[in-house]
């Protein structure tokens, strides 16, 4: 190879190299956005669920929380949302999850995960492992058996 091809070479794997880093940070930073813009509809849900327990004294029925969710913006980044208000005795602590939504990303950074709806009211993020420890010692075994179904 001649210094001229070798040259060529050396640019066209730099290009692809810059192009593929270019790739994956639009990727993480697009999921990442996704991330945030799921976390702050879920706070603005939470808000809603939390003006209604204080109004009426309980967490409001799944009805209530579907119609909020359509008035909630950037309610599309939420997704399939898990409420279980119909689970949650008078008795619960507010660590609680009233509230979850999967989100499966392919950035390398976020992975898979769920945002969560604490009955207090506090939206966080949590990963796959970590959620599905705490929802199985959350969860009844009558639960677990009708989400299964």
């Amino acid at each position: 190879m001649n210094r001229r091809q070798k040259r060529l070479v050396a640019e066209s794997v730099t290009v692809i190299a810059v192009t593929a880093v270019a790739v994956i940070a639009m990727i993480n930073l697009k999921d990442w956005v996704n991330r945030s813009e799921a976390l702050r509809a879920m706070e603005q849900l939470g808000k809603k669920i939390l003006e209604y327990r204080q109004t009426n004294g309980s967490v409001p029925p799944q009805s209530f929380v579907d119609i909020q969710k359509e008035r909630v913006e950037g309610h599309v980044r939420l997704g399939s949302l898990r409420y279980r208000a119909q689970w949650i005795d008078f008795d619960a602590t507010k660590d609680e999850i009233l509230a979850y939504s999967e989100k499966k990303y392919r950035s390398l950074l976020l992975g898979h995960g769920y945002v969560v709806l604490r009955l207090d009211g506090r939206v966080e993020w949590m990963g796959k492992g970590q959620f599905e420890k705490l929802l199985a010692q959350q969860q009844s075994p009558t639960e677990i058996e009708m989400t299964q179904q």
